[in-house]
This record gives structure tokens, sequence and C-alpha cells, in this order.
């Protein structure tokens, strides 16, 4: 919708890996081709790293484990997803801060399962930061019932089920 009414122009899309960006975020189930309205669909142009809507708005590829690419690029948004599973999240995250530079309320989209390290556990207590969570539960119904019974019976009440399947950041590691 951002781009649909243009109130962005250049966003950032920043994935683990270059492989993720193009797997998840732009063609997979959820990625932005697939929910892209058919009389809206942007251009994807994998060589350039570049999706672009037919009004102009132009979404970049980068990825978590090649910071140096967000060196220099401009940015009014950014989508940043599975954060907290980059190789390099710190220096990643600094670069596309740097850069988020454009128009008049620069902001940046983190999904990610809330593992434990330190740029998450920042992030989360700023006060320009507006947390929102979910869990495994909250998107049952579209799950395989095998794959919701498997997950929940085997982690459910775990360290890792809070962390996966509660969606929460667990910073009371016993050792």
């Amino acid at each position: 919708s951002q781009a649909e009414q243009a109130t962005v122009s250049r966003i950032a899309l920043i994935g683990r890996t270059p492989a993720d960006v193009r797997d998840i975020m732009i063609e997979g189930e959820s990625g932005l081709l697939a929910i892209s309205p058919p009389s809206f669909r942007p251009h994807w142009s994998p060589s350039l790293r570049r999706l672009t809507w037919p009004n102009g708005v132009m979404a970049t590829t980068y990825s978590g484990a090649d910071p140096d690419l967000l060196r220099g690029p401009q940015h009014d948004l950014a989508w940043a997803d599975e954060l907290a599973s980059w190789k390099y999240p710190q220096l990643t995250w600094d670069n596309l801060m740097l850069g988020l530079r454009l128009g008049t309320n620069p902001r940046c989209v983190v999904t990610t399962t809330p593992r434990p390290i330190p740029l998450m556990k920042d992030l989360v207590k700023r006060k320009t930061t507006r947390v929102t969570r979910g869990s495994t539960y909250d998107n049952i119904d579209n799950l395989a019932p095998a794959f919701a019974e498997q997950i929940i019976s085997q982690y459910k009440g775990t360290r890792l089920g809070r962390q996966e399947v509660e969606g929460e950041i667990i910073d009371d590691n016993p050792g």
C-alpha cells in the first residue's frame, strides 16, 4: 500500500541472504509479487536487484550477509526480514539507518523471530520502536494441521517454544 499510494519512493528490502530476499520477500507465498493486486504488480528485475511499481516507486534488495551494499543508497522505507538471523546484524542495521533519510517520515518495518541478540534487545527498548507481536497460534488456521500438531506438541512449554511459537524474546538463558 505504501508503494501504491506513493507515500514513499525508495524502499530497501533486507533479508538474511540474497536468496532469502528473492525466495521469501519477493517471490514467496506472502511475498510482494503474490500480495500485489494484478493491476498494480511490480516488475521484478533480479539482475538489478530491483522491484519497480507502475508509478515508479522502487525497492532494492540487500542482505544481512553483505552490509557494505547499504553504504551510500538512500531510502524512505525499509523492510528488514529475519533481522535476528543476519550474519552481521549490527553493521547491516547501522548502514541501513545511515541511508534511511529520504522523505518526511523515514521508517523501517522489522519482521523477525525475536532471538535475543543485542540489537533486538536494544531496538525493542527504544522510544521510537513500536512492537507488535504474533504467535503461531495467531496464524494456526493458515498452517497445515500436521505441522501445528507436531510443532506445538514438541515445543509447547519449552524455551525454544516460547521464542519460536509464542514470539517472546527469551532473555533468561540459564547458562
